[in-house]
């Protein structure tokens, strides 16, 4: 059984820095694509960033380009989001994902973890 389960969340004031982490077991880790994705109270879930599996890309919302970076330890099994110059619109749960299919981990992720929520005051 697929198990996603992130950490590192918390409260920062904007400007600051958070890095998240997500635990990942239950499957080969290095096969999958990983993403993350937030939602905000209100709204709907927003795909934040995607590293693909093995030698593949990497992709980022414009919204969080150039501040947030997404990066993978496949000897952890272990996904992580650096957050740097966060901003209150930032503010949201934030959710690890995972899927075989690089689309699928863009759009519609099968497998997703419980979240971790970030708070960014002004």
């Amino acid at each position: 059984q697929i198990q996603l389960v992130e950490s590192g969340g918390g409260s920062v004031q904007a400007g600051g820095s958070l890095r998240l982490s997500c635990a990942a077991s239950g499957y080969t880790y290095s096969s999958y694509c990983m993403g993350w994705f937030r939602q905000a109270p209100g709204k709907e879930r927003d795909w934040v960033a995607t590293i693909a599996d093995g030698a593949g890309g990497i992709y980022y919302a414009d919204s969080v380009k150039g501040r947030f970076t997404i990066s993978r330890d496949n000897d952890k099994h272990t996904l992580y989001l650096q957050m740097n110059t966060l901003k209150p619109e930032d503010t949201a749960m934030y959710y690890c994902t995972a899927s075989q299919v690089l689309n699928n981990c863009l759009h519609s992720p099968h497998y997703w973890g419980q979240g971790t929520q970030v708070t960014v005051s002004s």
